[in-house]
């Protein structure tokens, strides 16, 4: 789906320079882009608030949103990149939603991510009265409807009452309930709570940053769940405990090219920071009695690794229904039918053949065949349905 939301997110740029310039009553400039002091001074907060949340974490769990200066921050940088990572996820739902509750929304990059993506009815939630209001300020700027209420997962405040088709956590859960082990069973109980909420049919959606303590922890979470019986939409298809946290240097997150407004490459630049890509964790879950996903007839493969490239071959690391395993394919082996192993990226989903056990994977030669059947940030499409045997379905006289 990458870039498909690009003019969506283009069109946010003005609205929210047009909020921050309104929100701080002072200063004026171009009405799509930052004026070089702008760019410091912005740039600082996102300094600020990136070692407090990426690196010592000591603002995971602040309000640091009732800080103006990182507010404004945040607005700048992080809801635009916030954006795109819901806009990448929401590409994998099954089905359009309709009415939405994003919960710990700050100012609303998921929830207008959800009304961009055709949804017709969203209620931003969270605890900081001036993201909430920014949140409004945009809505009235963009000529949107959004509805917003108050809610605090500190206090253990039960989310608005209601039942939605979607329910999004965007960044949130990583900064509930401590920062290890203890945070798991907390953390899934209000999973639960929350997923009591969604419709039949419907999905709750956890965006969580891409760092290794916090995808680790969301992996944690994410068995906790299985285990309690709910089943995952995306992006697992292997339907046990995470296999991704056996060895603990290894944690799974999405990447993706994005159309990466100039104003969040400027800012970037003044923050020290590097955003080339788009990074995230993220967990689809449906509500509870819905079962996994038909499985599919075709071997499948997510591809969960960067292209791990050696002398003469090419090598990713797949999961899929059987597990997590490396597949490589000497180049000499290319052939119409496997080239496209060549060319695949972080989250695809492939269907291979004729592949053969070989140290911690398999390996794929001339005669296996590499077929994509879901692009990253497209929904795997459902199982075909089982062709009925000759005869039977036919009404008497046909």
């Amino acid at each position: 789906m990458s870039g498909a939301y690009g003019k969506d997110l283009e069109r946010w740029i003005p609205r929210l320079i047009a909020v921050w310039r309104e929100a701080r009553k002072r200063g004026d400039g171009p009405e799509t882009r930052l004026t070089p002091q702008e760019v410091k001074e912005v740039g600082a907060g996102v300094k600020q608030l990136s070692l407090g949340l990426t690196r010592d974490r000591k603002l995971a769990g602040a309000k640091y949103m009732d800080d103006p200066k990182l507010l404004g921050a945040y607005l700048l940088f992080y809801w635009p990149v916030s954006y795109a990572q819901a806009r990448e996820a929401l590409g994998e739902l099954p089905n359009r939603p309709r009415t939405v509750l994003d919960l710990g929304s700050g100012p609303g990059p998921l929830a207008f991510a959800a009304l961009d993506a055709g949804a017709a009815e969203v209620t931003a939630a969270d605890r900081s009265k001036p993201a909430l209001t920014l949140a409004r300020a945009l809505a009235a700027e963009a000529g949107e409807a959004l509805a917003t209420r108050e809610w605090d997962p500190t206090r253990k405040a039960a989310p608005p009452e209601g039942k939605y088709d979607l329910i999004t956590m965007g960044h949130v859960l990583n900064e509930l309930y401590g920062a290890g082990d203890e945070a798991v069973k907390p953390r899934a109980a209000l999973l639960e709570q929350v997923l009591a909420q969604v419709k039949p049919g419907g999905s709750l959606l956890v965006l969580e940053p891409a760092l290794r303590e916090t995808s680790r922890l969301l992996l944690k979470v994410r068995d906790e769940m299985v285990e309690k019986g709910y089943a995952i939409r995306a992006p697992c298809m292997y339907r046990g405990a995470c296999p991704a946290l056996v060895k603990e240097s290894d944690w799974c997150h999405a990447e993706r090219d994005w159309p990466m407004p100039k104003v969040v490459e400027e800012i970037a630049r003044a923050a020290g920071l590097h955003k080339e890509s788009l990074k995230m964790s993220y967990l689809m879950l449906a509500p509870k009695g819905e079962g996994w996903p038909e499985p599919r007839p075709e071997r499948l493969f997510r591809i969960v690794s960067e292209s791990l490239e050696g002398k003469g071959r090419q090598r990713f690391i797949g999961c899929g229904p059987e597990g997590r395993m490396g597949l490589a394919m000497q180049e000499k082996h290319r052939t119409e039918k496997n080239e496209r192993f060549f060319k695949l990226h972080r989250g695809d989903v492939i269907s291979v053949t004729n592949t053969e056990a070989k140290g911690d994977g398999l390996a794929l030669d001339d005669t296996s065949e590499v077929k994509v059947v879901a692009y990253a940030g497209k929904g795997v499409p459902p199982a075909p349905p089982t062709p009925l045997p000759s005869g039977e379905g036919k009404g008497e006289g046909s």
